[in-house]
């Protein structure tokens, strides 16, 4: 008979592939075996009779303790993993913001310290470059043989924005060498021209941050950098996607067959421009680039995903509390861009999503956790239930019912932007490698107890 240090008894399994009742033997941090009646009297018993057992939730796109606007994001690796864990992802991928004059490999070391020791769950890290010449651009092989094979880059931004030609440079030699470029697709040109404009006729609110970057200014630029990549011969992934200016975007290119791939988030799906126009400085908790759109954009965006126009659901998590938003209390550029959403990402696509009828439990899995596995070279040791991934688990109760408030949170900011929404479904317990680190809404593990990983080359799916 088997050993096995835990075994998950009588749920039902669900991958992006499958649905089926069974027991997972768990040993040594692994997936040794998958069927039914499991038995081993030493062993932990979790029961998920009549829960849903699928991957641990993957968020290929955070930015913990993030320098932005002359101050900090309130998470750090320690507090925003604590509230990853709660809310059913077992697996970040976080963006290493390159400094001027910083190395790739100095770039790394910078973010690996924040994490190592602090997160609880596994993460990655992307290397995002800002300040790009010919040695960073020689570094790149270096970097993705050492386990960092996505890079991003801005196309807005002062200080951090690049050129065209630094894009295209990029994408060449990132592909060259196996890895995958991301872009945060928003015309600069415009952006600075509406906000100026807008600053000179004495509109400051928060609300003329939507304003000041309209759909076209994120459609333009994803138009662009999709161009580019068609010239270069290259894939590339388009990061938090807003509407359907952008999304239509990838689906004309796709549809061409070109290897182009990207995200959304639940902020696109489920809030809108009408969140800006909440009395006072309130709307400054929605100031994020790209910003809210207009609602009409939600049926587009919901297909989009549903259609694998976009692969998948991240959060773009960076949050600050009020007291930081308020260096823009005088004018909305001042306002530190970012929002929460690390923590409630799993349970608003089930509720929205699967509940909402817009996809099946099969997509949700997808686009939670499998897809990101593979686009950013973790699978199948991520992202699946399969014997030999690692044992990232999570059990998800479909019955649970809950109205978001920011006390049942645990991420480290003072609001959520999903203050009074009714989810239906939610993490009960979330087990990384194994050990369960939260149940119940209370976090179970230990400081330091993540991993860095180390990723190989990206899928293009």
């Amino acid at each position: 008979m088997r050993k096995f240090d835990s075994i998950i008894k009588s749920g039902t399994i669900i991958t992006a592939a499958d649905t089926f009742e069974g027991d997972i033997g768990i040993k040594d941090e692994k997936i040794i075996q998958i069927g039914l009646n499991l038995e081993d009297k030493e062993a932990k018993i979790i029961d998920a009779k009549g829960k849903y057992v699928m991957p641990g939730g993957i968020d290929p796109h955070t930015h913990m303790d993030m320098p932005f606007g002359g101050t900090h994001a309130s998470d750090d690796f320690n507090t925003g993993t604590v509230a990853a864990a709660c809310g059913g992802t077992t697996t970040i991928v976080d963006f290493s913001i390159q400094s001027k004059g910083k190395t790739l490999k100095e770039t790394a070391a910078i973010w690996r310290e924040k994490a190592d020791g602090n997160a609880v769950i596994d993460y990655g890290i992307h290397l995002n470059i800002t300040d790009m010449n010919d040695d960073i651009l020689e570094e790149i092989p270096t970097m993705i043989k050492e386990g960092y094979p996505s890079f991003k880059l801005f196309m807005t931004y002062d200080g951090m924005r690049v050129t065209d030609y630094i894009l295209m440079k990029t994408l060449k030699k990132v592909h060259e060498n196996g890895g995958l470029t991301s872009v945060h697709a928003e015309n600069y040109h415009a952006i600075k021209y509406f906000t100026e404009k807008l600053k000179a006729e004495g509109k400051v609110e928060p609300k003329y941050h939507a304003v000041s970057r309209p759909d076209i200014v994120e459609g333009e630029a994803a138009g662009r950098a999709i161009k580019l990549a068609k010239l270069c011969g290259t894939p590339l992934y388009i990061v938090h996607n807003s509407c359907e200016e952008s999304a239509s975007e990838i689906k004309r290119a796709r549809e061409a067959g070109y290897p182009i791939m990207g995200e959304t988030c639940p902020q696109y799906l489920v809030l809108s421009y009408d969140n800006y126009e909440e009395p006072g400085f309130e709307g400054a908790k929605y100031v994020m680039s790209p910003p809210l759109r207009n609602k009409s954009n939600w049926p587009y965006m919901w297909k989009a995903l549903a259609k694998n126009t976009v692969q998948l659901v991240a959060t773009d998590h960076c949050p600050f509390f009020m007291k930081q938003k308020e260096l823009g209390k005088e004018f909305f550029g001042k306002i530190p861009n970012g929002a929460p959403g690390v923590e409630l990402r799993m349970a608003l696509m089930y509720t929205y999503g699967v509940g909402g009828n817009n996809f099946d439990l099969q997509r949700f899995v997808q686009i939670t956790s499998t897809n990101a596995a593979k686009i950013f070279g973790m699978y199948p040791k991520k992202g699946t239930i399969a014997v030999g991934s690692d044992a990232d688990i999570v059990i998800f109760n479909p019955h649970i019912e809950k109205t978001v408030t920011k006390e049942m949170l645990h991420e480290n900011v003072d609001y959520t932007p999903y203050e009074g929404m009714k989810l239906k479904g939610y993490p009960e317990v979330t087990i990384s490698r194994g050990k369960v680190i939260a149940e119940n809404g209370k976090f179970t593990g230990e400081k330091g107890y993540g991993k860095f990983i180390k990723r190989k080359a990206p899928m293009i799916i």
